[in-house]
């Protein structure tokens, strides 16, 4: 039985954080930057969705992590393997997330403020739009990092169903 949970709540954390994160860049960016009047409403409205999807991604990580810690100390060398492998690409996910929240936001957010209040106005030239930009570059990249490695996890989450053998529980 909890066994059974700790696999939800691995399924349920996991499946937040990458739906998030895939309707963020397929709905929420493009929408609010096709229909709002300007880049920078725009931008605000980007900026705000993407740290309310970091705060739900690193709950989830760690809730998926503590899950996984907790399966692969009950389970059978084999699926100890895909385990780790989870919990590798999950602690990824979390480093990332946790360095574009924690650095890379609060450091475009002051480069906003620096070009002004609204970055789309300040000089092309301007060191706070350059390195505004090259942030949100990484940003965007970091994003697709994260992103594929949930459906890394995600694929070995299908994997564990698919085959018995690498997800069988010792009795203790």
């Amino acid at each position: 039985m909890i066994e059974k949970m700790l696999r939800a709540l691995r399924l349920l954390s996991m499946t937040a954080w990458v739906g998030g994160l895939a309707f963020f860049a397929f709905v929420v960016a493009p929408v609010a930057f096709q229909r709002l009047s300007s880049a920078h409403e725009a931008g605000i409205v980007v900026g705000g969705t993407l740290q309310i999807l970091h705060r739900i991604g690193l709950i989830g990580g760690v809730v998926f992590c503590l899950c996984t810690v907790t399966l692969w100390f009950k389970a059978e060398v084999p699926a100890r393997v895909g385990f780790a492998i989870e919990i590798v690409l999950a602690g990824i996910m979390l480093v990332v997330t946790a360095y574009s929240q924690f650095r890379i936001i609060p450091t475009m957010e002051q480069d906003r403020i620096a070009a002004g209040g609204d970055i789309t106005v300040s000089e092309a030239t301007s060191p706070a739009r350059i390195e505004f930009q090259d942030l949100h570059k990484l940003s965007e990249r970091l994003e697709g990092l994260v992103f594929f490695c949930g459906i890394g996890v995600i694929l070995m989450l299908a994997r564990e169903s698919q085959w018995p053998e690498t997800g069988k529980i010792k009795r203790i």
